[in-house]
């Protein structure tokens, strides 16, 4: 069920995006917010990244757009592209299935620096159909103000 939510959440950022150029993408729909379609792809990407790969997986790996760990990198789009913004997310999309797959159980746990706790597969599962759900609706307004575009 947990793979089921959040794998159509992810689907949902994905359509929100299809049919637009990389301009409309990059276009800030409700000024003075920075946030765009292709900040959230990107930021998203960091999010999946961080989750099961650095906190879950272990793995020492920076992020992708900022070394310094800054978070809010990601939202910067103005130089980027559908291509490498949707590559890297999808990449990290399979790392993110890949490792969950590969997983006994959704009890594994992995430490989270910033909360300073350890957190289960299922808890990290949740907070990510959390994360995409709230972005997602941000993705609904970018949207319609782009095309008029509606619905999931």
């Amino acid at each position: 069920m947990l793979r089921g939510f959040l794998d159509f959440h992810r689907a949902t950022l994905a359509m929100k995006c299809e049919g637009l150029t990389d301009e409309q993408l990059r276009r800030r729909a409700s000024p003075p917010s920075t946030l765009t379609l292709l900040g959230l792809v990107r930021h998203l990407a960091e999010v999946e990244r961080t989750w099961f790969r650095r906190v879950i997986n272990g793995e020492d790996l920076p992020l992708v757009w900022s070394e310094a760990g800054d978070y809010q990198a990601a939202y910067d789009a103005t130089d980027a592209t559908r291509a490498e913004a949707f590559a890297v997310w999808q990449a990290e999309v399979e790392h993110s299935r890949r490792i969950e797959l590969a997983a006994p159980t959704l009890d594994i746990t992995g430490h989270q620096p910033r909360w300073n706790a350890d957190v289960s597969l299922r808890l990290v599962m949740l907070h990510l159909i959390h994360e995409y759900a709230r972005h997602n609706g941000h993705a609904d307004f970018l949207r319609e103000a782009i095309d008029g575009t509606v619905g999931a």
